[in-house]
C-alpha cells in the first residue's frame, strides 16, 4: 500500500464518477447516461463513467472550435506553447506514482511497467516542446528573382481516439504534438480504461492551457467515437486501435476528406537465425510478447526460428515462459498482470483453445494457479505452428506466442511477410549483410535489428498493409498536425506572358 492506495489496493482520491471535460468544466452526459468501469482483477465495477453521445461530442467540438478561432492558443509563439508543454511534463513526472497506480488498477498493467508509461508520457511532452522551438522549414531561393518558403499553420480541431493498452502514455503520443502545433483537441479515450485520461484536465489546467483547447468525451466507439469521426468541424482524426475499427473510421471519414493517421493491429515476426546470440534473442522475444500483458500492437507474437537451433530455442523459451511471474498488478514482482476486461479475456482464451488444435502446447494454456477470478492468463507458448494457422495469422493481443521453424533466408522472409499485417519486425543475426537485406525486404513499418522494441521519438511510427495509414513521431507528427503553405515572393522584374496585349 502506498500513499495513493487504500488497504484493498484501490487508488485513493478517485472522483465519485468519471465525467466529460468540456470547455474547462467537468460535466455529465447531456442525457445523463453512464457505464460501469471494471477492475480487471475482480471484474467488479468500481466507478461509473459518463457515456458520451453525439450531443456531447457536438458540445466538445464547439468548445474546441471556438478556442481555435477565438482563443490565444493557435496564435501563441512556439516558445510560449513550449513553456506550457514543459510544465505539463513536469507535473506528469511529479505525479508518477499516482498516475502509475491509477493506470495499473484501471488496466491490469503491472505497476512497474505502469511507472515506465508515466515517465514516457512526460518525455513525449518534453520532446515536442523542444521540437516546435527548434523546427525549421524549407526555403528555396532563385537569386535575384524569387524566394519561396514553407509556412506551417495549425489545422483546427483534432479528434484523438486512443486505445486501452497503456492508455495514458498513448494519449500523450497524440496530445503532445497536436497541442504543440497549435491545434485544439477532443479526446475520446477507450471505454475500458477511462480513469487515467480524466487526470489530464487537472494537469492541463495547472500548466496554464487555455479553456477549450483540451476537451474529453468518454463513451463507446459506436456512439462517441462515431460522432467524432463524422463531425464536419473535425478535420483531423488520429486513431490507434484494431484494424477492423480503422476500416470503419476510414469509410466514415471519407465523405469529409479528413486527414487520417491510423496505427492499427499487428502480428509482428521475430526472426531468429542460427548465428544469433541465442540467450539475448530468447530474453528479448520473451519480453517482446509478454510485457504489457501481451497487449501491445508491436508484440513479436510470431517467432520464426532457423531449424538448426529450433529445438534448443523452443525448449529454453518454454522453460523461461513458465518462470514469468503472473500476479496482482499492484505487486512490484509481477511481470504479467490481468488482462484489461472480461470481453478481451474471453477472446484471448478462445485463441488459446484454438492453438491447442493448431500447435504443440509447450507452456501455459490456461489460468494460473491461485487466480480463479479476474482476467489472468498464463504466458502461453505454441510450437510447430503452421503458417496458415489462425494463431499464426490473427492478432490475439495477449500473452500468447506461436513458434515456427524455417530453413533458408528466403523461407524466413516468406513466412515473415505471410500475414495481412505489417507493423513491426525483429531480426536476430550476427550477419550484417543479411540483417540489412532482410530488413529492407520485410513488409513492416518498423524493424529492430538485434534489439527489442526501443523507440526513438524522432523516428516515424506506423505500419504498412493492414497495420496502418500514415506515420506519426518526430517531424511526421508535425506534418500531420499542420497545414503546409508554400509562399512565393518575387524579387525582381515580373516575367509574365501577357495575354490580351493592346496593339
Amino acid at each position: 500500500m502506498s500513499d495513493y492506495t487504500n488497504e484493498t489496493g484501490q487508488p485513493t482520491g478517485l472522483p465519485e464518477k468519471i465525467q466529460h471535460y468540456i470547455n474547462g468544466t467537468f460535466v455529465d452526459s447531456i442525457d445523463g447516461d453512464t457505464f460501469e468501469v471494471l477492475n480487471p482483477v475482480t471484474n467488479q465495477p468500481y466507478i461509473t463513467a459518463a457515456s458520451g453521445k453525439k450531443e456531447d461530442i457536438e458540445a466538445a467540438v464547439a468548445a474546441a472550435n471556438d478556442a481555435f478561432k477565438n482563443g490565444p492558443w493557435p496564435g501563441m509563439l512556439p516558445c510560449e506553447r513550449a513553456r506550457v508543454l514543459t510544465k505539463i511534463a513536469d507535473i506528469v513526472e511529479s505525479r508518477e506514482q499516482q498516475l502509475a497506480e491509477m493506470e495499473s488498477y484501471d488496466s491490469g498493467l503491472p505497476i512497474t511497467q505502469a511507472k515506465g508509461q508515466a515517465r514516457r508520457a512526460a518525455e513525449n511532452f518534453r520532446f515536442f516542446a523542444d521540437l516546435i522551438v527548434a523546427q525549421s522549414d524549407d526555403t528555396f531561393k532563385v537569386p535575384g528573382r524569387q524566394v519561396n518558403y514553407v509556412n506551417r499553420k495549425p489545422i483546427g480541431v483534432a479528434g484523438l481516439i486512443t486505445p486501452w493498452n497503456t492508455p495514458f502514455m498513448l494519449e500523450s503520443w497524440k496530445l503532445a504534438p497536436a497541442l504543440a502545433t497549435g491545434n485544439t483537441v477532443v479526446l475520446k479515450p477507450a471505454e475500458f480504461t477511462p480513469l487515467s485520461a480524466s487526470l489530464w484536465a487537472g494537469i492541463f489546467e495547472e500548466a496554464g492551457l487555455p479553456a477549450g483547447v483540451f476537451n474529453l468525451v468518454n463513451g463507446f466507439g459506436e456512439t462517441a467515437g462515431d460522432a467524432l469521426v463524422k463531425h464536419p468541424d473535425v478535420p483531423l482524426i488520429s486513431f490507434t486501435g484494431e484494424s477492423k475499427t480503422g476500416q470503419i473510421i476510414f469509410a466514415n471519414s471519407a465523405p469529409f476528406l479528413k486527414g487520417l493517421s491510423m496505427e492499427l493491429g499487428g502480428k509482428s515476426p521475430a526472426v531468429v537465425f542460427e548465428d544469433a546470440d541465442l540467450e539475448t534473442a530468447i530474453n528479448a522475444t520473451i519480453f517482446g510478447v509478454f510485457s504489457l500483458n501481451g497487449e501491445r500492437c508491436t508484440a513479436g507474437s510470431r517467432i520464426l526460428v532457423q531449424r538448426s537451433i529450433y529445438d534448443e530455442f523452443v525448449e529454453r523459451y518454454a522453460a523461461q515462459a513458465k518462470r514469468v511471474k503472473v500476479g496482482l498488478p499492484s505487486d512490484p514482482a509481477t511481470e504479467v498482470g490481468a488482462l484489461v476486461h472480461p470481453e478481451h479475456f474471453e477472446k484471448v482464451m478462445s485463441y488459446v483453445e484454438i492453438g491447442k488444435t493448431e500447435g504443440r502446447l509447450v507452456a501455459g494454456g490456461g489460468r494460473p494457479e491461485g487466480f480463479e477470478e479476474g482476467n489472468f492468463v498464463q504466458p502461453t507458448v505454441f510450437a510447430d505452428v503452421a503458417p496458415d494457422a489462425r494463431i499464426f495469422q490473427e492478432e490475439i493481443f495477449g500473452p500468447v506466442v506461436a513458434i515456427t521453424p524455417f530453413d533458408t533466408d528466403e523461407e524466413a522472409l516468406e513466412l515473415a511477410n505471410n500475414t495481412k499485417y505489417g507493423l513491426a519486425a525483429y531480426i536476430w543475426t550476427s550477419n550484417l549483410q543479411r540483417a540489412h537485406n532482410f530488413s529492407h525486404a520485410v513488409e513492416a513499418g518498423m524493424v529492430w535489428l538485434n534489439s527489442n522494441n526501443v523507440r526513438d521519438l524522432r523516428t516515424p511510427f506506423g505500419g504498412v498493409k493492414a497495420s496502418g495509414l500514415g506515420h506519426e513521431g518526430g517531424y511526421r507528427s508535425i506534418d500531420f498536425y499542420t497545414d503546409q503553405q508554400a509562399v512565393h515572393i518575387n524579387l525582381g522584374e515580373v516575367h509574365n506572358p501577357v495575354f490580351g496585349k493592346a496593339d
